[in-house]
C-alpha cells in the first residue's frame, strides 16, 4: 500500500511540473499568433482565417511542417537579416513566441 501512494505522489509531482510549462509555451503561442497576424500576414498565410497572403511566400503551416524546421532553425532564421523580408526588429521574446507559434501549427 505504501508503494502505491508513493507511486500517485509521483505522478502528481510530475503532473504539476508539467502544466506550468504547458501554460507557459500555450501563452508563447497566443501572443505568437498575435504578433504573426500583425507583422506577417501582409505576405505570409498565417493562420486558419486568413483570406489572403502571397503565393511566393510559405504558409506558416508549410514552414511548422518542413522537415528541417526546429526551434533552432527558426530563431537563427529571425535573428538574421534577409532580404526582401522587412527587418521587423523583433525582441528575443517576441521570437520565441512566434516560433512557438509557428511550432505549434505542426500537424502531430
Amino acid at each position: 500500500m505504501r508503494h502505491s501512494i508513493r507511486f500517485v505522489m509521483a505522478g502528481l509531482v510530475i503532473l504539476a511540473a508539467a502544466f506550468p510549462a504547458a501554460a507557459q509555451e500555450n501563452s508563447g503561442s497566443l501572443a505568437g499568433a498575435e504578433l504573426a497576424q500583425k507583422w506577417c500576414s501582409d505576405c505570409h498565410l498565417v493562420g486558419r482565417g486568413q483570406s489572403h497572403s502571397n503565393d511566393a511566400v510559405p504558409s506558416f503551416a508549410a514552414i511548422a511542417a518542413a522537415p528541417a524546421t526546429t526551434a533552432m532553425s527558426l530563431h537563427a532564421f529571425l535573428l538574421t537579416p534577409h532580404g526582401p523580408m522587412p527587418d521587423l526588429k523583433l525582441s528575443r521574446e517576441q521570437i520565441d513566441d512566434v516560433v512557438a507559434y509557428i511550432l505549434s501549427l505542426r500537424q502531430r
